[in-house]
């Protein structure tokens, strides 16, 4: 348990530091008058400097890992009070062909690379729904209906940590670049072509504070729960594709749909209602005035940005460097193929058809 406290408190030191980091660099260093440097950005070098640097107790990594997955989830369900109901359908809407577009894709073409390429079709099932669905999640998912072992389940997770942590710094500028005058078509991209949900978050974070665009964070958000959410429907089609007959024990794997459905979705919806029902009217609730449920509103905005922070931190601190060297020729060119193929599927599209998908649904 001390070593559970250490790990957090390590994760909120090296947040804490990053914000000051942020600002000292920035301004100071960089001489503009309000730093452009991201502290999420920020945050996750000085945790990864630390990790790779330091020999950190192992004793921490609980406490690291509950940062990084719980605090984040609380902090993307925060984020659900951004949103209206209205706002969130009409992205889901949107971002939904692209969504489908990017899987179909992504398991398709993987899928036969990696069998030209003589690996396990488990191994190359779990990277292209690393990849194409919502990282780890999805390859923890998969790994018991398709009978993949453990070495599997770790390359593939470890593909999708190297390049998606690769896109959540690079995306965001290409994004910006790319779709400067246009932020809901750059959180389209983001939300579609990075792996993990925390790296989405991480990326949508980092172009709201480096280009002072919060639609881009929402609609990335959005856009990655969509994503996660189409599990329910492609895990099984998954199951059919690079499952083999050879690795059945002949135990039958139950799908438990209901474990598909994150919690955090969820929680995200019901933020999303609360701020809808809470702007209805001149006295939200029949309780509040209207300055009073604003900064009800900004008060959970804020923990929302705080916890995505702390998760970053941790995310930081638990990102090994060595882990590519784990990963194999391979299966790192799958992951490295597998990865531009989402990201090139999803720019393409998003930038022939995202401004008139938004315009007729808009």
């Amino acid at each position: 348990m001390p070593g559970w406290w250490a790990g957090i408190g390590l994760a909120l030191l090296v947040s804490i530091s990053a914000t000051f980091a942020a600002d000292w660099f920035g301004v100071a260093v960089l001489g503009f008058a309000k730093s452009p440097v991201s502290a999420i950005m920020m945050a996750i070098v000085i945790g990864m400097l630390i990790a790779n640097v330091l020999r950190l107790p192992e004793s921490l990594q609980p406490g690291l890992r509950f940062c990084a997955s719980t605090v984040l989830r609380i902090g993307i369900m925060f984020l659900g009070i951004r949103l209206s109901l209205t706002g969130a359908g009409q992205f889901t809407l949107i971002a939904l062909p692209f969504v489908v577009a990017a899987i179909v894709i992504g398991l398709v073409t993987v899928g036969f690379l990696g069998r030209q390429m003589s690996l396990t079709k488990q191994l190359s099932g779990l990277i292209a729904v690393g990849t194409s669905i919502c990282g780890c999640t999805a390859i923890v998912a998969t790994a018991p209906l398709i009978k993949a072992n453990e070495s599997e389940v770790s390359y593939a997770v470890a593909c999708v940590t190297v390049f998606g942590l690769a896109a959540m710094f690079f995306y965001p500028f290409l994004a910006h670049e790319v779709f400067a005058t246009q932020p809901e078509l750059a959180g389209l991209f983001l939300g579609t072509s990075i792996h993990e949900t925390a790296q989405v978050a991480g990326a949508g974070l980092m172009y709201e504070a480096q280009f002072d665009s919060p639609e881009t964070l929402d609609i990335a958000t959005v856009t990655k729960l969509v994503r996660n959410l189409s599990m329910i429907a492609v895990i099984p089609l998954v199951g059919i594709l690079y499952g083999t007959p050879e690795r059945d024990d002949g135990e039958s794997t139950r799908i438990n749909y209901l474990k598909m459905v994150p919690w955090f979705i969820v929680g995200f919806a019901l933020m999303s209602a609360l701020r809808t029902v809470g702007d209805i009217g001149d006295k939200p609730f029949g309780l509040l005035e209207a300055s009073q449920w604003n900064s009800c509103v900004a008060v959970i905005q804020n923990a929302a940005e705080q916890c995505l922070l702390l998760a970053m931190a941790a995310i930081g601190l638990t990102s090994m460097v060595a882990g590519i060297v784990k990963i194999g020729v391979k299966p790192f060119v799958l992951g490295l193929f597998a990865a531009l193929l989402i990201g090139g599927v999803s720019f393409v599209l998003i930038s022939l058809f995202g401004a008139g998908l938004i315009d007729l649904l808009g």
